[in-house]
């Protein structure tokens, strides 16, 4: 282990990562770009050898998800498979599960089992709805979640009907607020000695980011529908036509508007008196919206960016994903980073969005193979050459 390993800020806790598809292995990157020991535990390829459900090995999307991991098959199906991983746990600070709530109590690891032998264990489980009530036991998936927390609702064109975001928002959410668990657990195991058990579910992550848009609701009753490219609030905000591409603008709040009004030639509009201040303009939201339009046709999208931003007006333009990456400002932040892959070569993936500056995030490893490392453990836990091919043959490992 070098250097620059040993200072990463969660270098020395070990994380057991029992998760699949999204959530779990989100949560699980978050701590292993950080510097933890995440180990996957996969069954054998010969029992499932689809049950990480995140696409092709090495594919994008799994790549990027299990970067900086380890791998060991193990069958906690078969009571000697169950026992490594018992003792594996007992060595360790995390576990990270994301079964539907009721798989690991029937295979006897959940947070009681294992904290009994390891008071100091976190335990982060993810669900669909939550660890108890009337929807405990339900399948879920992302969409189901975006639709029943209310995005879907207030997503899309005004009319069109619901509309689901284009991301996995609530898979990744629920991972990053369970890292965040983790890590405050972490926090705090250092003042009582004591690990506990970490929990999120996707519903839970849906609403907690419905943000703004749940606060209208519980303090004013007011239920928000569809925007389209408009903000639901700031009127002077949205999505407008120009001679060629549209573009982004942000005109709001009340100095913003004038400093716009000057850069469009726009003494016509701050002398409208259905414009004067922010009051009025939410008032004749599709008189500013149509008359902003009007002006911003005149040029092209990058005149107007390049005028915009250089008056303080906040503006940009629609990139195409490839687009972004190409953008001077994203290569400077290093959004993409390489890293090498056996049989792929130097792949690029998405970075950290977060920097310490001290203590900068990894990327070490691409995703490793199903069972790379499953011998490696378990010399670790003092298993003989001749003990661990018979653990193969009986497929337990």
């Amino acid at each position: 282990m070098d250097q620059a390993r040993r200072s990463l800020p969660l270098d020395g806790i070990k994380v057991l990562d029992l998760s699949r598809a999204r959530s779990g292995p989100t949560a699980v990157r978050q701590l292993a770009d950080w510097g933890a020991d995440a180990l996957m535990i996969e069954p054998p390829l010969s029992i499932n050898p689809d049950a990480n459900m995140s696409g092709p090995r090495n594919g994008p999307d799994f790549q990027n998800l299990n970067r900086n991991k380890r791998s060991m098959t193990l069958n906690l199906k078969d009571p000697e498979g169950l026992a490594i991983f018992r003792r594996l746990a007992e060595k360790s600070d995390v576990v990270v599960e994301n079964f539907r709530p009721d798989v690991k109590h029937r295979l006897g690891i959940d947070y009681e089992t294992l904290a009994h032998s390891n008071p100091r264990l976190i335990y982060a489980s993810i669900s669909g709805f939550g660890q108890s009530g009337p929807y405990r036991d339900r399948p879920s998936f992302d969409q189901i979640a975006q639709g029943m927390g209310g995005l879907m609702s207030i997503t899309g064109l005004p009319g069109q009907g619901p509309v689901r975001v284009g991301i996995a928002i609530d898979d990744l959410t629920a991972g990053l607020f369970t890292a965040m668990g983790v890590l405050l657990a972490l926090i705090e195991r250092q003042r009582s000695g004591r690990g506990q058990w970490v929990h999120s579910s996707l519903l839970q992550a849906q609403i907690a980011m419905l943000d703004f848009q749940a606060a209208r609701w519980l303090m004013a009753g007011d239920v928000a529908g569809q925007a389209g490219n408009n903000h639901p609030t700031a009127i002077t905000t949205g999505l407008f036509p120009t001679a060629d591409e549209p573009i982004n603008v942000c005109a709001d709040p009340q100095p913003m508007w004038q400093r716009f009004c000057e850069v469009v030639d726009g003494e016509d509009l701050l002398a409208d008196p259905r414009f004067a201040d922010d009051d009025t303009r939410a008032r004749n939201g599709p008189a500013v919206v149509e008359a902003m339009a009007a002006k911003l046709k005149r040029r092209s999208a990058r005149d107007w960016i390049e005028r915009l931003n250089r008056a303080g007006v906040p503006c940009g333009p629609i990139n195409r994903i490839d687009q972004v990456f190409a953008d001077p400002q994203v290569r400077h932040l290093a959004m993409a980073r390489p890293v090498q892959h056996k049989s792929l070569g130097e792949i690029n993936l998405v970075a950290q969005p977060v920097t310490l500056e001290r203590t900068p995030s990894r990327m070490d490893c691409a995703a490793p193979e199903p069972g790379e490392h499953t011998a490696e453990v378990l010399r670790g836990l003092a298993f003989t050459e001749e003990q661990i091919a018979e653990l193969r043959r009986r497929q337990v490992i």
